[in-house]
């Protein structure tokens, strides 16, 4: 029942990062690096403060926690600026494919590197007993991407180029694989990074919140990245008057805000949803893997929604549902292994 319990969490964050590109589309007159930046300061500065601060027992405080190992902190602040590169790519990844094939594709490549590389770390066998289970899973979940991939080129085929601007504006299927694929490789850092500072806590911190600290030196290390990049964009492209366009300030603000709640929800849900797995180690180690299975079905539903797919044909429809039930039962699949 407790992984049940702890799945469902998990669920839930990853429903919200699914959604927090919903609220990016009613953002108006920002530029891509405007609306991003602020969006970054909520997502991977404010929210992630605000989490790490539930894991601070009485009579501590975070800078204690974070002074505890310091260069614990200090990796998972190098793993995050290296994930802040894949979160670049992840955005333009959206822009090239939309959000239902850009998030499965970046996703899938994510939850492989991000699951396999630390079990490789920690010197697991992936042929043989947990190790295979593991590796098990992290194949099932790229099939499932795979197949959802093959709905995306399905898609391609089928839709007029009318269709294909309608549905995504600047639809560019090459160019976005290559940058969903970067976006993927470099995005699994960030779970490297929370394997660096597993160690800041103290006593007295709830498993509930335990990685909370560790999630905040990775998006700080985030947002150095993105924040650099958006700002030298900012300055190139003359667009730091974006932030002075009239009657629009306090509307882009909030619905910013709101993206980064959703964005940040993933890994709050995350944090929590583990403390319910600590009984299966097998379902521990994949719950990245389950994060980022249930981003890439959740966001194709919200494609759905949206009308990314509209005009695919029947077939294509068939084909993303397989993709979308496998990469639901690669969810589950570890824990009936073991």
């Amino acid at each position: 029942m407790e992984i049940v319990l702890g799945l469902l969490i998990i669920a839930i964050g990853s429903f919200g990062q699914s959604s927090s590109y919903v609220p990016i589309n009613k953002i108006k007159k920002w530029s891509w690096e405007s609306f991003w930046l602020v969006q970054g300061i909520f997502a991977w500065l404010i929210f992630p403060l605000c989490g790490a601060l539930l894991a601070v027992p009485d009579g501590s405080s975070l800078g204690a926690i974070i002074s505890s190992n310091p260069s614990a902190a200090l990796k998972a602040g190098f793993f995050g600026m290296l994930w802040g590169v894949g979160g670049l790519t992840f955005g333009l990844s959206m822009r090239y494919l939309g959000v239902a094939l850009g998030q499965s594709i970046a996703l899938g490549t994510c939850s492989a590197f991000g699951t396999i590389i630390p079990a490789i770390i920690a010197g697991e066998d992936l042929f043989k007993g947990s190790g295979l289970i593991l590796l098990i899973g992290v194949c099932v979940t790229l099939a499932g991407i795979f197949v959802i991939g093959y709905a995306g080129s399905l898609r391609d085929k089928n839709m007029s180029e009318e269709e294909k601007r309608k549905a995504v504006k600047d639809f560019a299927l090459g160019k976005g694989l290559a940058v969903a694929l970067l976006a993927g490789v470099m995005s699994a850092c960030f779970n490297l990074g929370l394997q660096a500072g597993e160690s800041l806590t103290v006593e007295g911190t709830s498993e509930l919140f335990a990685s909370l600290p560790a999630t905040l030196m990775v998006t700080i290390g985030g947002f150095i990245t993105n924040a650099s990049y958006c700002l030298w964009q900012n300055g190139k492209n003359k667009t730091f008057s974006d932030y002075k366009e009239k009657g629009v300030f306090v509307r882009n603000l909030l619905f910013c805000a709101l993206a980064g709640l959703l964005w940040y929800s993933q890994f709050f849900g995350l944090s929590v949803g583990k403390s319910f797995l600590v009984d299966s180690p097998i379902m521990l180690a994949f719950s990245w893997s389950i994060l980022m299975a249930l981003n890439v079905v959740f966001s194709n539903v919200w494609g759905i929604v949206l009308k990314e797919w509209k005009g695919a044909g029947k077939s294509t429809a068939v084909v993303l549902t397989i993709g979308m039930a496998i990469l639901i039962l690669s969810a589950f699949l570890p824990n009936f292994l073991s």
